[in-house]
């Protein structure tokens, strides 16, 4: 069972929002050398778009228990 705030939005705590921008910063650095060094066509549109995800989820990992449940 989930938790009761598993759909609702959740304010980050202040070491969690660094966290999240070490986290987007380091994503940012990787997807620019992908676009770099990456030829443009499907397999890169599909890689950009899955780390973009990779780094949402990232995001959930650093504020959410895995049932959902605020990380303190």
């Amino acid at each position: 069972m989930t938790h009761p705030s598993t759909f609702q939005y959740l304010q980050p705590t202040e070491e969690q929002q660094a966290a999240m921008q070490r986290v987007r910063d380091a994503a940012t650095a990787y997807s620019d050398l992908l676009e770099a060094e990456l030829p443009p066509g499907p397999d890169k549109t599909y890689l950009m778009r899955k780390l973009r995800e990779v780094a949402m989820w990232a995001n959930t990992a650093i504020t959410r228990q895995p049932d959902g449940a605020p990380r303190t």
